[in-house]
């Protein structure tokens, strides 16, 4: 029908302006629940399974079949139908359902049979590349801001130092703690971004995977950051020997990517309608996974400025005035335990507010986003 209108009954559907009018009189219908109405008379007749509502309505988003079953009564509730004796939606038991009424042009001209196969568009769809994008960006853009907040808390307190003394007792202590200021929070901006552009794809991955579960999440993203912390760490490890001839001791790489990309998975999960709830979920599960990565020996941004300092001694770059945090005088086992919960807390945090605050936009399509699972 190509998103022409339609009538059924005394009903009237234009999917083209995505309105539903019953003998003239427009009837507010939920934008899922009118996408789920469209579906059904886009078939006429054929069987409409629960996986395809899945896919075509829900649009990857993991709802249970109860959402499903809400849906297709409020649509009968609101075509005044029946179950028992449907006129307009037919169920077919452990399968799906079937629109049965006769569907026409709105024009009332010859009544129009819908080919099998045709299509009635979804004028706000969005195209499932185009999902991944905008959710992966989202994250993205959470875990730069993120980086910022971690790049500038470091900055200030390495500035503060600097300022104290100097860099190297050279007496331009206020120009180096202005650069050490800026240079820490660029690179922690880059580093957090690549790190969350990985691990938001994964996450926008795993909404295609069918059949969706508990765990689809968890798992990619854990093998986003994993996929993107590898490869940071191996062109990162060949970069400073092939340019620089050094070796850099242990800094963030898979083992971190995978860690910290299962816990912001887990906390997308949990995520509810709530964002602040959303935030503190984030932040226990992220700290979580920083402490964990800490205390198996392995290293987030502080750890792996630390590791960058020391294989290169010249270096006028020196944690002090973050490991005097916890009381060391170089950054050891608590320093690290702090400051990768620190992070971690903050990273996860920063993108499950992406996500909820810009990634799911696209999945409303203009419905407030506690219909997603209504």
């Amino acid at each position: 029908m190509s998103g022409s209108a339609v009538r059924f009954g005394a009903f009237d559907l234009d999917p083209v302006n995505r309105s539903l009018a019953r003998e003239g009189t427009r009837v507010e219908l939920n934008a899922r629940y009118l996408d789920a109405l469209i579906l059904l008379v886009e078939a006429a007749g054929e069987l409409v399974t629960k996986q395809r509502f899945m896919d075509e309505v829900w649009r990857g988003i993991p709802v249970t079949d109860e959402a499903l079953t809400q849906a297709i009564r409020t649509l009968r509730r609101t075509l005044g139908d029946s179950a028992a004796a449907p006129r307009f939606i037919e169920t077919v038991p452990k399968h799906g359902y079937r629109f049965v009424a006769p569907v026409e042009s709105a024009n009332g001209s010859t009544p129009e049979a819908v080919p099998p196969g045709s299509r009635i568009a979804f004028p706000n769809a969005e195209p499932a590349h185009s999902h991944f994008l905008h959710r992966a960006s989202a994250a993205t853009g959470g875990a730069m801001l993120a980086g910022a907040a971690v790049g500038l808390v470091y900055g200030f307190l390495g500035a503060g130092q600097a300022g104290a003394g100097g860099f190297a007792g050279g007496g331009s202590g206020g120009g180096g703690a202005v650069s050490l200021l800026l240079v820490l929070a660029l690179v922690s901006i880059f580093s957090a971004g690549v790190a969350g552009a990985g691990i938001g794809a994964g996450l926008a991955a795993s909404r295609f995977v069918h059949p969706w579960r508990w765990y689809s999440p968890i798992a990619g993203g854990a093998l986003g950051g994993l996929t993107i912390g590898a490869l940071a760490n191996l062109i990162g490890s060949d970069a400073f020997r092939l340019l620089f001839g050094h070796e850099v001791g242990a800094f963030a790489g898979a083992f971190e990517g995978f860690v910290l990309g299962a816990a912001v998975g887990a906390a997308a999960f949990l995520a509810g309608r709530r964002l602040a709830h959303s935030l503190i979920i984030a932040g226990l599960l992220g700290a979580g996974a920083g402490l964990a990565i800490a205390v198996l020996d392995g290293r987030m941004m502080a750890g792996s400025l630390a590791s960058l300092a020391a294989a290169f001694p010249s270096s006028q770059f020196r944690l002090e005035g973050i490991s005097n945090v916890p009381g060391e005088a170089e950054l050891g086992p608590l320093g690290r335990a702090l400051t990768s919960a620190f992070e971690g807390a903050v990273f996860s945090s920063g993108i499950v507010w992406g996500i909820e605050r810009f990634g799911k936009r696209s999945l409303s399509r203009g419905a407030p986003e506690e219909q997603l699972v209504a």
